[in-house]
């Protein structure tokens, strides 16, 4: 990052990268105020004298230079996107024309060679002892995670021997029921908004 995106960065937000284009809009501003306010100014930076030209020149040169970044980046990924593109249809016959080479030269190192490629190696053989701690590892395995075969599959089955439906009925709406008059006896309060006889 650019000495102007640093400062940028600081001026503005703690975010931590600025963009190209926020450092492009930066300079090219520079640049325009520089040469409104100071059209014949001169400067001492850093024990270097500038000139107004000069400043221009040089931020002008950092534009220059990002814009072609920029301009080869793109190139870049264009090339990269074309290239996956041609991966795609030469490797699976790539890779069927090895397996070709291979097995029509297979005992002939030197021809192989001719091609870039060299014969496979050969597998050693297993020992007894060898096989027979695959097979215990293979069975220990198998048992660890619970492993069945196919027979032993066909014999698990589920649990359920029946099922019970139990409908739900929406209770029906009934007569509304109606108002009694309440019989006041002496002594009894009369709650209020009823109707007495």
């Amino acid at each position: 990052m650019c000495a102007l995106g640093k400062e940028k960065k600081h001026m503005t937000s703690s975010s931590p990268k600025v963009s190209k284009a926020t450092v492009l809009a930066l300079l090219q501003a520079l640049i325009a105020g520089t040469e409104k306010h100071f059209p014949n100014g001169s400067f001492t930076l850093g024990n270097t004298a500038y000139t107004t030209a000069a400043l221009v020149q040089l931020f002008k040169s950092l534009i220059d230079a990002l814009t072609a970044m920029n301009a080869a980046q793109a190139s870049a990924k264009d090339a990269v996107a074309a290239t996956r593109g041609v991966e795609a249809k030469v490797d699976p016959v790539l890779l069927l024309y090895k397996r070709f080479i291979l097995t029509t030269y297979v005992g002939a190192t030197q021809t192989l060679a001719d091609f870039g490629l060299t014969p496979p190696k050969a597998r050693a053989p297993k020992t007894a002892e060898q096989k027979a701690a695959a097979a215990a590892k293979a069975k220990a395995t198998r048992v660890a995670r619970g492993t069945k075969s196919k027979k032993q599959k066909l014999l698990v089955k589920g649990d359920v021997t029946g099922i019970t439906v139990t409908p739900i009925i929406s209770p029906t709406p009934g007569p509304a029921p109606s108002a009694q008059p309440v019989v006041a006896t002496p002594g009894t309060p009369v709650p209020a908004g009823t109707a007495t006889k």
